[in-house]
């Protein structure tokens, strides 16, 4: 066993010797520095090479190589210092994430992640550096999302003031489609005949707010010019229509009734029949109470849930009141308080055990105890209704554009201080 040891060694020294004699091969070289890391020339051809191989398949005519090699140590050199940032910062992406974001990349491709590393690995690239590269990719976005950030403000008058351009530029878009009703008042009118017209007026709204249709009753009851058109007015934006209406039809739902209107010609009752040009946004929202109980090492998790299933037989057979018992045994400090009780929200806010639970309930029905990250929980659905959150969305749309904006003047400019406090030396390239 020593002898061949002894051997081995021999041969081994024999080779080192014989490589010192032959011609040096470089295999890669250093062509910048970025604090204390350095840029290889093998990073440079592989940025190259990639942008090439994807010019080439989508037909795309590209600059010079050297132009190409500037652009690639560019990026390189902002890599490498948001990557010692993300050192220093102590961020790491973990394989799973990473694995994620690698399956999410396949899906959008419409494959698995073994159809990606086949596109990867034909195209001459080894998977394994793609992977790294997605990584410092991630790595380098939530070091940038950290960092600016915080640099961001919008004031909620940015906001406004934006929502009104965007409503400017696109007020033509929006259509009304209106009925018309006028109960008109004689010229002079005598106090008795204006409280007669009124009550005339609330009358016919209370017959629209029953379902009576509404054309009939146009024909019936208005003196408007549109009248035997059944008060017919069709689609017209709010500019087109009188400021009187105008103003009050702003920003209503389909189907809304309005109404009575004063204006000298009388009182009148309008109603949105529909709505083109508009993106309506509408989201469910519960309003709901639940008790939760933690388990513990005095308490185990079987005999939580036995706690649980106890009150939700008794608040089923109505011995208990759940306001009570959440106050005295709910663990939920922001609810307990208030007897359990959770006031009108979007239920996509709450973890997916508690939302899907929820949401399986009828009005007033309790469930059956079931476990979350928090703990065990019984819950009752209180009601549940549909919100207009059109206003909402377009106010978080101008808030995502101004961000955006922002992000990327920031961006730019923390960059490029960022480079400016940095040692980089970028050295020529032999051809």
């Amino acid at each position: 066993m020593n002898l061949k040891k002894l051997l081995a060694s021999a041969f081994l020294t024999l080779g080192l010797c014989q490589s010192a004699f032959a011609a040096p091969v470089e295999i890669d070289k250093v062509v910048g520095i970025v604090n204390q890391g350095v840029i290889l020339q093998s990073e440079v051809d592989t940025i190259v090479n990639r942008v090439k191989t994807q010019a080439k398949e989508q037909g795309q005519e590209l600059p010079s190589d050297d132009t190409l090699r500037i652009q690639a140590m560019e990026r390189l050199v902002n890599q490498a210092l948001m990557m010692q940032l993300a050192e220093r910062m102590g961020l790491e992406i973990s394989d799973s994430q990473l694995d994620q974001t690698l399956v999410s990349m396949a899906k959008e491709q419409g494959g698995t992640i073994a159809d990606l590393r086949r596109t990867i690995e034909a195209s001459g690239e080894s998977f394994q550096s793609y992977r790294e590269e997605i990584r410092k990719e991630i790595t380098t976005q939530q070091v940038m999302r950290a960092n600016v950030d915080r640099r961001i403000y919008i004031s909620p008058q940015e906001v406004d003031n934006l929502l009104k351009i965007m409503e400017s530029q696109g007020q033509n878009t929006e259509e009304y489609d209106i009925g018309h009703i006028l109960i008109d008042i004689p010229n002079n009118a005598t106090a008795d005949e204006i409280a007669s017209a009124k009550t005339r007026a609330d009358k016919v709204i209370e017959f629209l707010r029953e379902g009576k249709e509404f054309k009939r009753i146009a024909i019936s009851s208005s003196s408007g010019s549109k009248a035997l058109e059944g008060g017919q007015l069709g689609y017209m934006s709010i500019n087109e229509m009188p400021s009187l209406f105008a103003e009050a039809v702003k920003g209503t739902k389909k189907d809304a009734i309005i109404g009575p209107l004063r204006s000298g010609a009388g009182f009148h009752i309008i109603k949105v029949q529909d709505i083109r040009g508009r993106q309506v946004v509408e989201t469910t929202e519960v309003r709901s109470r639940h008790i939760l109980i933690k388990p513990s090492i005095i308490l185990s998790e079987e005999k939580a849930r036995n706690m649980l299933n106890g009150f939700a037989k008794e608040l089923r057979a109505g011995t208990a009141d759940f306001g009570e018992l959440a106050k005295e045994y709910s663990e939920d400090p922001g609810s307990a308080l208030k007897g359990g009780e959770y006031d009108w929200t979007d239920p996509t806010t709450y973890v997916p055990q508690f939302r899907d639970t929820l949401l399986s309930l009828d009005k007033n029905e309790i469930s059956d105890p079931f476990r979350t990250t928090f703990g065990w929980h019984i819950v009752q659905l209180l009601d549940k209704r549909i919100a207009d959150k059109t206003e909402l969305a377009k106010r978080n749309r101008a808030h995502g554009m101004l961000f955006n904006r922002k992000f990327k003047e920031e961006s730019f400019n923390w960059q490029q201080e960022m480079r400016e406090q940095a040692h980089v030396e970028i050295f020529p390239i032999d051809e």
